[in-house]
């Protein structure tokens, strides 16, 4: 069975490899030079830097399993236990953490201490917590709704909302909860928080994304036996399985079209998907600045800020390869508003609210400062997004459909690309051999 993969992300790679595991002869078509799609790395003054910093979770199963399947698993490491300072200026860091307690009770000691909100507040927000993990994400009505609007009819004040729930919302919906759907939020919080003690614990790359996911996972693709093509881009896929190139055309059995939601469309056979439904999934940007100091700044591997504009913040000195100083990523979540500023603006506006939240940072120098905007880097998770994302069929037979933003019922994370490639996989696989 021939199988064409077009798009060299997450997606693409997990499905391109689900198929050549099961036998299938594999070509996976990349545009670019390079692979990885969302999650890709850069060199900048002999440094190796990723566009943006993306982490996962131990619930976070299927690109967990992709990274043993590649062998790339030792490079994620994962915390023992959840464990997230959050920093505020002039003020003792709170903490996120959890204790090795069963749900619920796991979460009791960080909520009833979590210093932001008051004590009320703190009780509140633990009620809420166990009303939210009550909540089915896969019910239709709940993506009428706004999380935020939600949250206030449990009684959470706006500092509670700003405080602990966007501190969580904002990164994993790329939305504030005053626009994200209250479905996707669900999804987040239960399958990232409450259903399992130990789901919430993070995983940062230690190595840069070519070395945590591209060079490995084409290795294991063409292990396998596939074959896997960079800086040739596909023009478009035509309903009787023909991939057009610039070179000419190549015959699939089964095609599968792992590209932002955004440019599926102008791919795939007229009819094939609901463009309208695709353009109006929207987008939501990142931006992440890059900022190599002359010494350490930051004393914890992961931070997350209150009443900034720095959002999270992460050491990459050893994972960029640098050799002196400290390098921290800084990652801007729903970016609207830094997305269309220059770096030097960035960097006047960063620098000193990185001074006010680390003390180590006033008297250090800034070596470099570099900034990646990702102005498309996700789709929009708001009320109505659940009837707007396909699955992995079309309408064409032979043709399917893969990427963080088809219905997997999980945000735009890497677990969900992952998640849509393998499904992709088998069923072009499964229905190709019915």
């Amino acid at each position: 069975m021939r199988v064409a993969v077009v798009g060299g992300g997450l997606a693409g790679l997990a499905a391109a490899l689900s198929c050549a595991d099961a036998g299938a002869e594999v070509t996976l078509y990349e545009a670019r030079s390079r692979l990885g799609g969302a999650t890709f790395s850069f060199e900048r003054n002999g440094l190796e830097l990723d566009n943006g910093q993306h982490v996962a979770l131990r619930c976070c199963t299927a690109y967990l399993e992709f990274l043993r399947r590649i062998g790339a698993d030792h490079l994620l490491p994962l915390q023992r236990r959840l464990h997230v300072p959050v920093l505020r200026e002039d003020r003792p860091p709170a903490l996120l953490s959890r204790s090795g307690l069963r749900p619920p009770f796991h979460l009791a000691a960080t909520l009833l201490r979590y210093s932001p909100l008051a004590l009320r507040e703190r009780l509140a927000a633990a009620r809420a917590a166990q009303a939210l993990g009550k909540l089915n994400s896969g019910d239709p009505a709940l993506d009428g709704q706004t999380f935020a609007d939600w949250l206030r009819g449990q009684g959470q004040s706006e500092n509670a909302i700003a405080a602990l729930w966007n501190l969580i919302a904002l990164p994993t919906l790329n939305l504030p909860a005053d626009q994200a759907s209250l479905a996707v939020a669900v999804k987040v919080f239960r399958t990232g928080l409450l259903d399992a003690a130990d789901a919430s614990d993070i995983g940062v790359p230690a190595v840069p994304f070519r070395r945590l996911h591209a060079e490995p996972a084409a290795a294991a693709i063409e292990a396998s036996g596939g074959t896997v093509l960079t800086s040739t881009p596909v023009e478009s896929v035509s309903s009787d399985g023909h991939v057009v190139l610039d070179s000419g055309t190549e015959e699939a059995d089964a095609v599968i079209l792992a590209l932002p939601h955004d440019s599926v469309a102008s791919v795939a056979p007229e009819g094939a998907v609901d463009a309208d439904a695709l353009a109006a999934l929207g987008t939501s940007p990142i931006v992440n600045l890059h900022v190599h100091y002359d010494r350490p700044v930051l004393e914890q591997p992961l931070a997350a800020a209150l009443d900034s504009p720095v959002q999270w913040i992460f050491d990459r000195t050893d994972a960029s390869g640098a050799r002196e100083g400290q390098l921290v990523a800084i990652s801007l979540s729903h970016a609207v508003d830094e997305i269309g500023v220059s770096v030097a603006e960035l960097q006047s506006r960063f620098l000193p609210a990185l001074a006010r939240l680390l003390p180590r940072a006033r008297e250090a120098e800034v070596i470099d400062f570099a900034a990646t905007h990702e102005p498309r880097a996700t789709f929009r998770a708001a009320p109505g997004t659940g009837r707007l994302r396909p699955g992995a069929r079309t309408a064409v037979p032979g043709l399917y459909l893969a990427g963080s933003w088809t219905d997997t019922g999980w945000p735009a994370t890497m677990e969900s690309a992952v998640r849509s490639g393998v499904r992709a996989a088998e069923l072009a696989i499964g229905e190709a051999a019915a």
